[in-house]
């Protein structure tokens, strides 16, 4: 059995290599993203900070990371962006009150769909922003880039 599974990581590693390749070249044809930087978001994070995915469509979190105190939820976001970024970028619809955590975002280079850097915000601090008023964007759950960082931790790479 631990073959299999072994062969199966040796296997996605393979698959994410070539769709890493192919959603680059499309980018670079067509100015607008494959739709897979979720997927490779949470690829990433799980295989840099050692976190355990969680199965398909499980509501409010992406993966689990196993700590002496227990197991800790954790909703992964990535964005891919390049030299040329508008400071303002989005992230992705955060679930709201989601049964997690902590936030990760994964930011990748737009060209190689590489990580840069992974920050972590606790879902707690995340709610209580996404409450605050006077944004149409906070209403449907997303935050700027520069918003969330203010209020994560980068976790990789670790300075």
């Amino acid at each position: 059995m631990a073959t299999k599974a072994k062969a199966d990581t040796k296997r996605v590693r393979e698959i994410l290599r070539d769709v890493k390749r192919l959603a680059a070249e499309y980018y670079q044809l067509t100015g607008k993203p494959l739709g897979v930087t979720g997927e490779v978001a949470e690829y990433n994070a799980a295989n840099l900070l050692k976190l355990e995915l969680a199965p398909p469509r499980t509501a409010g979190y992406d993966a689990i990371r196993r700590t002496k105190e227990g197991i800790q939820r954790i909703q992964i976001k990535g964005r891919a962006y390049g030299n040329l970024a508008t400071p303002n970028q989005r992230m992705g619809a955060i679930e709201k009150g989601a049964a997690c955590d902590s936030v990760l975002l994964v930011l990748m280079d737009n060209k190689t769909l590489d990580p840069r850097e992974i920050w972590e915000a606790p879902m707690a601090a995340v709610d209580q922003r996404l409450l605050k008023p006077g944004s149409k964007a906070r209403d449907r759950g997303a935050l700027g880039v520069p918003e969330f960082k203010r209020l994560a931790k980068r976790v990789w790479p670790v300075s």
